[in-house]
């Protein structure tokens, strides 16, 4: 008899503990459930990158030695550089310069090490295409200037998270009728018919 209430009292005990470990779980479910949205959005609202952003890599074909430092130090040997050498002059001429930003992990390295700076990277993060040769970017679209999220009319540039109020960065404790920093699409919709 005694066993049999040891049992008893260890399964009411495992109970109670089981319900405690639910119960903290649904109490940040609820927490979270609380808080505001902190979402971008996307295609009319954007978040401009920080000062170090690695995006898109930018090109300068009159620069550029063919030294091939780029693909030195490169992690994966990425940027392809042909050239050819000029007898006249006894120097090497660049014919062609490519980077593929399919397989580009953008660490910046050739960025770094280019001895003539022809290589910088931009804030361009928008890079997605249906086919993935398109992601090979010779030294005309390399040379494209950068794009700008602050020169874009059409989109509303943030620079801190979007339903929040300015200058706040933790969802906890904001009133529900706090101002927001960004709007709605459908809103900057019908301010844009009036």
């Amino acid at each position: 008899m005694l066993k049999f209430l040891k049992q008893v009292g260890d399964y009411a005990k495992e109970a109670v503990q089981s319900a405690r470990y639910i119960g903290q779980g649904l109490a940040v479910t609820f927490d979270h459930m609380q808080r505001r949205p902190v979402t971008v959005q996307y295609p009319y609202e954007k978040l401009i990158p920080g000062e170090r952003f690695r995006g898109r890599i930018h090109y300068e074909f009159d620069k550029c030695i063919a030294c091939e430092v780029c693909v030195r130090v490169c992690p994966i040997n990425l940027p392809v550089v042909d050239w050819e050498m000029d007898k006249a002059t006894k120097k090497k001429k660049l014919k062609h310069y490519s980077i593929d930003f399919g397989v580009c992990i953008f660490c910046g390295n050739c960025v770094e090490y280019c001895p003539t700076n022809c290589l910088s990277m931009t804030e361009e993060y928008e890079l997605a295409t249906y086919d993935r040769h398109e992601l090979n970017y010779d030294n005309v679209a390399l040379g494209r200037l950068p794009y700008k999220v602050t020169n874009d009319p059409m989109v509303t540039p943030l620079r801190e998270l979007v339903y929040l109020p300015k200058g706040v960065t933790e969802p906890h404790g904001v009133p529900a009728d706090a101002p927001r920093a960004g709007s709605f699409p459908q809103d900057l919709v019908e301010s844009g018919r009036e």
